[in-house]
């Protein structure tokens, strides 16, 4: 007989499509929604409680961390902990915002370009 967390892994892994170029497992099922602190982020049902994806492999999350994605993208679920990370609030906005500046696409695609540089060429 399979663990419940054995199940919630089979779940979650039937509802995941693995990127070929980034490595992120891209959760296609539902989310937590559009609003909130939480928005954006993995949920699913089993034996009607709701579970929360990360919990599941790695435990509770304490109120003073947050989860940082390496690949910036909230619906990734790769399971390594060097993948999606538990920090700080300041420690995620910090990333969060050199991400930006880097002005990179998503994990890593082409440099963003501004429109308003090209068209004064």
């Amino acid at each position: 007989m399979s663990s419940r967390r054995d199940r919630i892994r089979a779940k979650i892994m039937a509802r995941v499509w693995i990127d070929p170029v980034t490595g992120c497992y891209v959760w296609t099922g539902p989310d937590s929604g559009k609003n909130g602190r939480g928005k954006g982020y993995p949920r699913m049902s089993l034996d009607g409680q709701t579970v929360a994806v990360w919990t599941n492999e790695h435990g509770y999350i304490p109120g003073k961390k947050e989860l940082d994605h390496a690949c910036r993208n909230r619906l990734c679920v790769r399971p390594e902990k060097d993948h999606v990370e538990m920090v700080t609030r300041k420690e995620n906005a910090k990333r969060r915002e050199k991400a930006k500046r880097g002005m990179i696409g998503h994990n890593g695609g082409p440099v963003f370009v501004c429109e308003e540089l090209e068209a004064g060429r």
